[in-house]
């Protein structure tokens, strides 16, 4: 078998990049009022259409921890930080949403 090949850092931050894409285009479809934010009851449906228990405590949880200005909303520059606790902290996987 072949030796695995660590990528580099540009290799990396690529994936990042087009994994932060697919997460965003498969999150915006439950900006059910086109705002370009998400709020609690969005990401609750979101969550809920991955099939997890607890929805509305789960959102309340990330939404807490992804935003990071306190105004409410997941906007942009915080999806990052969602996308990184949906991973991490909810359980979701690649198959759900990156692509």
């Amino acid at each position: 078998m072949g030796k695995k090949v660590k990528p580099t850092g540009q290799e990396d931050a690529e994936a990042t990049r087009v994994r932060l894409e697919h997460f965003k285009t498969w999150l915006m479809q439950f900006d059910a009022d086109r705002d370009g934010r998400i709020n609690w009851r969005e990401l609750r449906e979101a969550i809920r259409r991955r099939g997890a228990r607890f929805a509305s405590l789960k959102a309340w949880f990330a939404l807490h921890l992804a935003d990071k200005d306190g105004n409410g909303f997941i906007d942009d520059e915080e999806v990052r930080h969602l996308m990184d606790l949906a991973h991490k902290d909810l359980a979701f996987n690649k198959m759900c949403c990156y692509g």
